[in-house]
């Protein structure tokens, strides 16, 4: 969205400074005379300074156009700044998906291949201990997911409601809106498959 301090501000010119009238030499002149040389010469004082002054508002307009282009530019990157937030938030969600399904898919693992063994007769020995123990890695998994997951949107709705906040207050831009997370998608549904995999092994171990 282009706005009217978009365009860059053009420098006023250089202003051409011009010399000072010369005081006219009344000393021998009449007085009706010299009165109006006088008056010319208050003309051509006020003349100047008009102009410098004209000068001077110029580049006070110049200035102020930078200021407001300077403060334009801060509003963006503090805009851009609450996305980049958002998206570190989203590669931590990654993160912790990652612990988790290594989890979950390593105990669900560890308790098939020991549950497996034992009904096939492999194994003579008891595998309740490393059956538990591929339990507990998937409960752990799953609740790492879930405090993921509850974090991730406790601080995803504080920092929207930061956002518009500000931007209510006009102190950065609102143009570019938050997207569905995909990442936290992927959380809830691999939250599920959790779930399903400690209801799975829970009732395998009722039934054996």
């Amino acid at each position: 969205m282009s706005s009217e301090h978009d365009a860059t501000p053009v420098r006023p010119k250089r202003f051409e400074d011009t010399q000072l009238p010369a005081i006219p030499d009344v000393g021998l002149l009449d007085s009706d005379i010299a009165s109006v040389e006088l008056s010319q010469h208050r003309t051509k004082l006020s003349t100047h300074r008009t102009g410098l002054s004209e000068h001077r508002t110029d580049l006070s307009e110049y200035r102020t156009d930078l200021s407001t282009n300077r403060t334009e530019m801060s509003m963006r990157r503090t805009g851009m700044s609450f996305q980049r937030t958002r998206m570190s938030a989203e590669r931590t969600l990654m993160s912790v998906i990652r612990t988790a399904l290594s989890l979950i898919g390593f105990g669900f693992t560890i308790f098939q291949v020991f549950t497996k063994a034992r009904d096939s007769g492999l194994l003579k020995i008891g595998v309740g201990a490393p059956s538990n123990f591929g339990m507990l890695l998937v409960m752990l998994g799953v609740l790492l997911l879930v405090a993921g997951i509850v974090y991730h949107v406790n601080f995803m709705r504080t920092l929207r409601a930061q956002r518009n906040a500000m931007v209510h207050s006009g102190l950065v831009h609102g143009e570019s809106a938050y997207p569905f997370s995909y990442t936290l998608f992927t959380a809830c549904a691999l939250l599920l498959i959790g779930l399903y995999a400690i209801v799975a092994m829970v009732f395998d171990i009722a039934r054996g």
